[in-house]
């Protein structure tokens, strides 16, 4: 039987966007179960990423949003020069590419860092089926807010004085989607490399070993390579705060 390029095919994934374990994450959440079928006509067949794949790269024209189905993406830019700054870490029920919407062209590059599987929207198509349903219009918008206050986010967080602040939130944050993803929040997979958690946090690779390992040895976290859990939580929350356990002085932690 052949099936259509265009359109989701439902007895290829097996699973649409009404029923997909993600909806209350993404653009579904919120919306009827009619315009959920609507939605479900603009989405394409699902894309595989092997770890290094490439999903769109800075200059691509715009074509589609994407949603992070499973695994994670790494979002970053290049300089001419080969300098490379990361963006963001993309995980399931995130939608990336709002990058290009300003300019028609994409201002960044978003690579998988495992293998990772990718919804595709269509802009075109999406546009139609906003305008016409408004629930998935103001779905929209709360997805495009929510992308602005992580990139606040972000540059609060390498405002901070102490590095050890600045990784505290990053672990803090990352717990934060795992739970809304309904996974255990103490139990992380770091799929990025140690370099791209410095390079995203504005320190050097070196900085963000040591840290690990003396937040080890305040008993805040076990480490296993990429195998995170954090055991203190309210001691990960005092850090996110001060850089420092409560009780403890500043220049024990600095």
């Amino acid at each position: 039987m052949e099936h259509s390029a265009n359109v989701l095919d439902l007895n290829l994934l097996r699973r649409s966007c009404s029923s997909c374990a993600l909806n209350e994450l993404c653009l579904p959440a919120g919306i009827g179960r009619d315009d959920l079928t609507r939605l479900d006509g603009t989405v394409r067949d699902k894309r595989m990423l092997e770890r290094g794949g490439v999903l769109y790269r800075d200059g691509d024209p715009f074509k589609a949003l994407y949603v992070v189905r499973s695994g994670s993406l790494k979002t970053f830019v290049q300089n001419e020069a080969g300098d490379t700054q990361i963006l963001g870490f993309h995980l399931p029920g995130e939608i990336i590419g709002f990058d290009a919407l300003a300019s028609d062209r994409h201002a960044s590059q978003a690579e998988a860092l495992e293998r990772s599987s990718i919804c595709e929207l269509p802009y075109a198509q999406l546009q139609q089926v906003t305008s016409e349903v408004p629930a998935l219009h103001r779905q929209l918008m709360r997805v495009i807010s929510r992308e602005v206050v992580e990139e606040h986010r972000h540059l609060v967080m390498m405002g901070r004085q102490q590095a050890q602040e600045q990784l505290a939130i990053f672990l803090k944050s990352l717990a934060d989607r795992y739970e809304r993803l309904q996974r255990d929040g103490a139990a992380l997979t770091l799929t990025m490399s140690r370099y791209d958690i410095a390079n995203y946090l504005g320190l050097v690779v070196e900085t963000v070993s040591r840290l690990f390992s003396r937040m080890e040895e305040m008993g805040v976290l076990e480490v296993n390579r990429k195998a995170v859990r954090i055991l203190r939580p309210d001691l990960l929350a005092d850090l996110c705060r001060n850089g420092y356990p409560a009780g403890s002085r500043r220049n024990d932690a600095s």
